[in-house]
Formats: C-alpha cells, structure tokens, sequence
C-alpha cells in the first residue's frame, strides 16, 4: 500500500480552480492571433540550437521554429492517448466519488481541446513557415503502444509529463525577458501551462488510487512499464531528431556533410532526453510520488534521469 501525504488540495477544489481558469481555442490561435516567424518559438533551454557551430543564425532560426512545431506535435500526441486513459480511470471509479468523477471528465475535455489546439497550430505553422517539416507519427499507433502497458506505467508517465509541463513553462518561458520570443507562442504554452497545472494534482490523485488498489507486485509491474514507456519514446525523439534534421535541411535549402549532421543530431537528441525525459523525471513533485510508491523505483529514476541530462 502506498503511503500519501497530506494534501492541499481534492477533487472538488482542482475542479473548481479548472473551470476558473477555463479557455476557449478560438481565443489562443487564428485570426488576429498569428505566428511571428522572425523571432524564434522555443526558449533557447528548450530548444537547443545555440551551441551547434556548424549553422550560421537564419539556420538556429530555422531549427528553433521547427522545434516548436515538433514540441507541440509531441503534447498532442501524448494527450491523445491520455484521454483513453483517463475516460476508463473515470469508469473504474464510477460515481464512488462524485467530485472524482467530474473532474476527471472535465479534464478529459481539456485534453481534447489541448488536441484541437496544436492541430489548429500545425496548420497555422505549415501555412507560415515555408516548407514541409516531419513528425513521428501515426499518433494512434504511438499511443496504442502507449496503452498496452500496465496502467499505473502509463499514469506515472503522465504524471511526469505533467510536471515537466510544469517545469518548462515556468523556468524557460515565464518572466523570460532575456530572448525576444514570439508573444503568440508563448500566449499558448501559457494557456496550455494553466490548465496542465490543475491536471497534474489530478495525475498524482489518479496515480494514488491505482497503488492502493495494487499489491506491491502490482506496484512493481507500474513502475516497470514507466520505464520501458521512457525507454519506448526516447527511440521516438531519436527519430524525430532525424526528421528534424531533414526539414532543417529543406526549409535552409542547405545538405550537411556527414560531420555537421552528426553535430546537429547528437546536440538535439541531447535536448530531446533533457526536454521531454529528464526534466519530468527529475521534478520533485514527481520523485515524491514515485519514492511513496517505492524507495527502489525513486533510485532508478534518479539514476535513468542522469543518463538524460
């Protein structure tokens, strides 16, 4: 069984600060709300361009405005395998607990409209930018993949990705005054930043009922498949890396030698790990919960976490 801690907050009080903080897509992007493709999209913490020698600054400018695209492609493909799992956490609690049951349905809908909204930036961004950029997908077969592991895996993995919401928004873009960043992107990290934070009380509510409704076994299984999920998307961001690279290549009409390919990939794929795994795995909220579930699996967190920073 594990042991929680005291907490400031439930069901009925994340529920009530969600629909406080309520936004509608059509008020974050399209219209009048447009992409500045002069400035870049990604804080340079995120994005990881800097310190490559072998691109001169249109081409960093290049590669940051692709990562952006491929950032928020990622988010949406991982909602779209956390609705599945939060609508069937939903109907394994059914009404025991009402104000459960609403906010978790209510955070399922923000999941979707979170999904609604990088695909209306995907096309905003293909219709600004130029040239065609990749992204690893099919975003079903992805999540299908996601799902056919043990659900307190997928859940803990959530949960990381919630807190490395989190951890991005507020060290990377808020009071960012030092990069000049387009205001419209970073208008829709911040929106996406309020309702995550909200969702990540309900991950770690959702990840305490599944423990203790597990045996120890069952435990361990959960904390096996978090990491053989971690191990599955890392070879994900690898290969995003390489379409990255590619559209890089079309949208600066430039073809890299093998030595300044090589530069490319092995400093983002370095982002990548940091970005997407070690961040989230690191933040404190997350090692918490994961040394209630067990001291074992905290150590491995910590120590996977280094090999992703």
């Amino acid at each position: 069984m594990i042991a929680t801690r005291s907490r400031s907050y439930n069901y009925q009080s994340t529920l009530e600060a969600s629909i406080r903080i309520n936004w509608h897509v059509k008020d974050i992007i399209g219209g009048n709300s447009v992409l500045d493709f002069t400035k870049p999209f990604l804080a340079e913490a995120l994005a990881g361009v800097s310190s490559i020698q072998c691109l001169s600054d249109r081409e960093k400018l290049l590669l940051n405005q692709i990562r952006g695209n491929s950032y928020l492609n990622l988010f949406g493909l991982v909602e779209e395998f956390i609705v599945p799992l939060v609508v069937e956490h939903v109907q394994q609690i059914g009404y025991e607990d009402i104000h459960a049951t609403q906010a978790f349905l209510h955070f399922a809908e923000e999941e979707s409209k979170h999904i609604d909204l990088f695909r209306r930036f995907a096309e905003a961004f293909e219709q600004g930018f130029g040239t065609s950029c990749g992204c690893i997908g099919p975003s079903k077969a992805i999540g299908d993949a996601v799902l056919a592991h043990h659900p307190l895996g997928v859940a803990l993995l959530v949960l990381h990705i919630e807190w490395m919401t989190q951890r991005h928004y507020l060290d990377s873009v808020q009071n960012n005054a030092a990069e000049d960043l387009d205001p419209q992107f970073c208008s829709l990290l911040k929106h996406h930043w309020l309702e995550e934070s909200q969702h990540a009380k309900l991950d770690t509510l959702m990840v305490e009922y599944m423990a203790k409704h597990l045996t120890e076994q069952g435990i361990q299984a959960g904390i096996d498949a978090y990491f053989k999920i971690v191990d599955f998307l890392n070879g994900g961001l690898n290969m995003q890396t390489q379409l990255d690279i590619d559209s890089l290549s079309r949208a600066s009409d430039r073809v890299f030698t093998g030595a300044e390919a090589q530069e490319i990939q092995l400093a983002q794929e370095a982002s990548y790990r940091w970005v997407f795994l070690g961040s989230g795995m690191t933040h404190p909220n997350f090692l918490q919960t994961m040394g209630e579930l067990s001291q074992a699996g905290l150590a491995r967190a910590v120590q996977t976490a280094r090999d992703f920073s």
